[in-house]
């Protein structure tokens, strides 16, 4: 059947995970320092002094720089003896072209260590730029799972915002320039060494943002939690992300100068990229991926646009799993059954998504692009996401269509 996933896709795709899975048991990824409280980026530029970098690209953006949010970084580190370039050409779901140009700037500076400022689009350029430069390789040649051969400069990492966890992910996400194509890169060697998680720096960020950033990262556990390669260690910190996400989203939303929640949420997320490093990510980023790259809905809101759906999709074969998250979190009493208690859990998940004010809309969203988005997010999901049920491309375009016809979630 054309609208059906090809059989044999499901066969590779357990083969390759098969063999994913023993690789992630061998290949433990490296932790990152972590700096966690008020003011712990100025405390970051001690550490940087210390592992003994003389010359660091600072990677941002054009909107941060220019609020001088990377100010008293520099002046800090210059204080240390630390000279500064800063490349702040990074756009929104960075592309192969915005690397290279990071890659040059890199070169001409002679840095021996990078930092990035920002959020994940941010973060992941920096990345891929420090390890394209130690491994003296084009970017693209990184594309794919475990290319690279040495590991990449000394990378530090400011989150601005708290969603991706990418500060702590052996992954990263590049588009391409002419159709926006995701490229995904999954390598231990571009895992940063140290990252300060402060919520003076986070503070700054608009209800919006904060909103789309934080259901970013209770996507990251969710799926983490339901997906086939969970694990104990993946379990308790996707779960701990979920239940800070639960408890101090909403106040950080309406309510950003509330330290405590900002601090809470950078760790959620900080958690949840904990999560997924050994469970991976499922459908809901393969399809909001597509939406990004389409239609230029950033990842967040793409993310809290599709997980609804691809939660009542999963509805079934995540069942035990919803269930004992909805009992562990107590949205439902200890003795309720199983089909209530995973219902109980999605419907909270849409109530914090309504609370949020997001608009689930995508403007724009073309009936004739179903195809090619279901094909595409298959193409990334199958061999590399460990969904818990496999989804044919009928069943793709029935949420492709919830989605056009949603502006809000009942």
């Amino acid at each position: 059947e054309a609208d059906m996933i090809n059989p044999l896709i499901p066969i590779k795709a357990k083969a390759q995970l098969a063999a994913l899975k023993v690789l992630l048991k061998v290949v433990t990824p490296p932790r990152p320092l972590v700096i966690l409280g008020e003011s712990s980026s100025i405390k970051l530029c001690n550490n940087i002094s210390m592992l003994g970098a003389k010359r660091i690209l600072i990677v941002t953006d054009a909107v941060l720089y220019q609020l001088g949010v990377t100010s008293p970084i520099e002046a800090e580190l210059e204080g240390k003896g630390i000279k500064c370039s800063v490349f702040s050409d990074v756009t929104p779901d960075p592309t192969l072209s915005v690397v290279t140009q990071g890659l040059h700037a890199l070169s001409r500076f002679d840095a021996d260590a990078v930092l990035a400022i920002g959020g994940g689009s941010s973060i992941d350029a920096a990345k891929v730029i420090a390890c394209a430069a130690a491994n003296n390789t084009k970017p693209e040649n990184l594309f794919g799972v475990f290319k690279a051969k040495e590991h990449s400069l000394p990378l530090f990492v400011i989150p601005t915002t708290a969603g991706t966890g990418s500060e702590v992910t052996m992954g990263a996400v590049i588009s391409d320039d002419e159709n926006h194509q995701k490229s995904l890169i999954i390598d231990p060697k571009i895992v940063p060494l140290a990252v300060a998680l402060d919520p003076i720096i986070m503070k700054g960020m608009p209800p919006s943002i904060t909103a789309d950033t934080g259901l970013d990262a209770l996507t990251h556990a969710v799926e983490a939690w339901v997906s086939d390669m969970a694990s104990e260690e993946s379990d308790r910190y996707a779960f701990a992300s979920i239940q800070m996400v639960f408890k101090y989203l909403l106040t950080a939303y309406q309510d950003g100068e509330n330290l405590e929640a900002r601090e809470a949420m950078g760790l959620a997320s900080h958690y949840a990229g904990l999560a997924i490093n050994k469970a991976g990510i499922g459908y809901v980023h393969a399809i909001a991926h597509q939406l990004g790259a389409l239609y230029g809905v950033s990842h967040g809101r793409s993310n809290a646009i599709v997980l609804p759906h691809v939660l009542d999709f999963n509805n079934k074969a995540s069942a035990k799993r919803l269930a004992k998250l909805a009992q562990a979190l107590n949205i439902v009493d200890s003795n309720a059954g199983v089909e209530v208690a995973c219902n109980a859990f999605i419907s909270h998940t849409k109530k914090l998504i309504n609370e949020l004010n997001v608009d689930m809309s995508v403007p724009n969203i073309d009936k004739k692009d179903f195809d090619k988005i279901a094909d595409s997010a298959f193409t990334e999901a199958h061999g590399i996401y460990a969904v818990p049920k496999y989804m044919s491309r009928r069943e793709a375009k029935l949420i492709l269509h919830a989605i056009k016809n949603t502006a809000k979630i009942a």
